[in-house]
């Protein structure tokens, strides 16, 4: 009696283990957005594909009309070697779009990710996040028309897994740190197990401070001075995350963003909606990223931020990666949208219909 009862104990364990795997197993696929409907939406044109390799990051200024464009080879992630890339310039008040290579001259390993903008009189700061295989780091640069001037490279060990970076002024920034865990099976179960473990640090011009925690995969980060609000991406939980900022450079948590995708990096319009790039399925992404598909979808939403509480969210953009695939930002400038991406040849130039 009691083989038996041993017996119909371990099956029991035993069901219930296969019971929490299958559970575990369909959570990954149903948080990944796997299940996910991927059906062509755009109301408008593509207008021109640019060759630029791995055009990750985009960001506009609306006052001078020009585009600063961050992109890398890249070959699949994670990365083996070192990558390199570049900064591009795009004069937008021209319609040749054609981009010209501000970092061609720069003599150290570049390899450039998420970028940010400061403009003051005629002096825009740039600040990009810079990948090498000796380390991370952070470059600041300084652009008067078309000249580029490389200021000073920043190390330090919170800059541990720079993803974006936004500016807010010349010397002060926030970044975000897109994983806690540099491999192993720690990295692996940030990624697939979507733990909250990356961060947000605030840099004041001399100390580094950890300003948020708690994040699935921190990544696309932006700042609306008029709103105080620090706005940033965590692609793992399909949210966008709210913040207030204090006078010393903390924040305070706000809200959460349901968005239902891989929020990427984040820009404004004129009306300081939040634009974003997308990835719909994340479990397609990761495939295409390693190099086992050849194709992943992109996918443009527009947030309408008010308040706490009231925003709406609309799909702008939606392909299955045939123009282009793993889109990572939407830059909007009048009726025009630069969408790049991680590992494609080229970026688009896309043309809205009506505005």
């Amino acid at each position: 009696m009691l083989y038996f009862y041993k017996m119909n104990f371990k099956k029991r364990i035993l069901y219930a283990v296969l019971i929490l795997l299958l559970l575990f197993i369909g959570n990954i696929f149903m948080s990944t957005g796997y299940f996910k409907t991927i059906k062509n939406n755009f109301e408008g044109q593509i207008i021109q594909k640019i060759k630029i390799d791995g055009a990750e990051d985009i960001t506009i200024s609306k006052k001078d009309s020009f585009a600063i464009i961050s992109a890398t080879a890249r070959k699949k992630i994670p990365n083996k070697a070192q990558e390199f890339g570049g900064l591009y310039y795009i004069d937008l008040k021209v319609d040749n779009f054609k981009p010209i290579h501000l970092t061609k001259d720069f003599n150290k390993p570049f390899a450039p990710h998420g970028i940010s903008i400061f403009q003051k009189d005629s002096i825009t700061t740039i600040a990009a996040i810079n990948h090498t295989i000796s380390g991370e780091f952070i470059e600041i640069f300084r652009l008067v028309d078309q000249e580029l001037t490389h200021v000073k490279t920043l190390k330090n060990e919170k800059i541990f897994s720079p993803n974006d970076i936004v500016l807010l002024n010349e010397n002060t920034f926030y970044f975000t740190n897109d994983h806690k865990y540099k491999d192993g099976i720690q990295r692996l179960a940030e990624d697939y197990l979507g733990l909250s473990v990356s961060n947000v640090i605030y840099f004041d011009g001399t100390n580094y401070t950890e300003v948020a925690d708690g994040i699935a995969y921190a990544n696309g980060i932006n700042f609306d001075a008029k709103r105080n609000l620090v706005f940033v991406a965590s692609p793992r939980k399909f949210l966008v995350k709210v913040y207030q900022k204090n006078k010393n450079g903390t924040l305070i948590f706000v809200e959460d963003i349901n968005c239902k995708t891989g929020v990427d990096n984040i820009e404004f319009d004129e009306n300081k909606d939040l634009w974003i790039g997308a990835h719909p399925n994340l479990l397609h992404f990761a495939a295409y990223a390693k190099g086992d598909k050849e194709t992943s979808p992109s996918e443009i939403i527009k947030i309408k931020y008010i308040k706490k509480g009231a925003y709406s969210i609309e799909q702008i953009y939606m392909e299955d990666g045939t123009n282009m695939s793993a889109s990572t930002v939407a830059a909007p400038f009048n009726n025009l949208i630069l969408t790049g991406n991680v590992m494609d040849n080229h970026f688009l130039i896309l043309k809205r219909t009506s505005k």
